[in-house]
């Protein structure tokens, strides 16, 4: 006699990690949120003139920093990593707090604030524990660098070992391109409001 046919349950599939989904999303999202951006943005030319300086000194991190790492190949403690493990993502940070100042809205700040809670510390976890999974130095490296916030603002050695051969090869021009564009989108809502 034939077992009466069982069906089996479905095979449940393992949780996607939301760093990984971060990783992936952070790109799209942000194009998401320059839109969102532009359309709740309502600066006065003081602010805008306030808010890209304030960029300005994230971008000079983010290109100091993108010129110093060899990603994947080596554990990079020079220059601005010397002060912070992650100048790159202190450098966004600081972009981004210029253009919610500019921006001169409390929902972008709101906005940038929960892209940076949800994306990037998520982000930023996930390439510690790859780092720490790759390069043995890394745990001592962690224990003497912090993430984020440098313990001194005398960056003396920041630019010690800057190439411009890694800065190009990281694309690293994206960020200023990107910000020189979104200051002359905001211009041209000051000049097309105030016109």
């Amino acid at each position: 006699m034939a077992e009466p046919h069982v069906a089996k349950p479905p095979v449940a599939k393992p949780p996607v990690a939301w760093g990984r989904v971060a990783r992936r999303s952070r790109v799209p999202l942000g194009f998401v949120f320059a839109i969102f951006y532009l359309w709740r943005a309502k600066p006065t030319w003081r602010v805008l003139v306030l808010g890209a300086l304030i960029a300005a000194i994230g971008i000079v991190l983010r290109t100091l920093a993108s010129g110093q790492v060899k990603k994947n190949q080596e554990l990079t403690m020079t220059g601005p990593y010397a002060y912070v493990r992650n100048p790159l993502y202190l450098g966004s940070i600081i972009m981004a707090i210029g253009f919610a100042v500019a921006a001169l809205d409390l929902w972008v700040a709101i906005a940038v604030l929960a892209m940076f809670a949800l994306i990037y510390v998520p982000v930023i976890r996930g390439e510690e524990t790859f780092l720490r999974n790759q390069f043995p130095a890394y745990d001592d490296y962690a224990r003497r660098v912090p993430s984020l916030l440098p313990r001194t603002l005398l960056l003396r050695q920041i630019r010690d070992g800057f190439s411009r051969e890694l800065y190009w090869q990281h694309r690293e021009y994206n960020a200023l391109l990107g910000a020189a564009a979104m200051s002359a989108a905001l211009a041209a809502k000051i000049l097309w409001w105030h016109g």
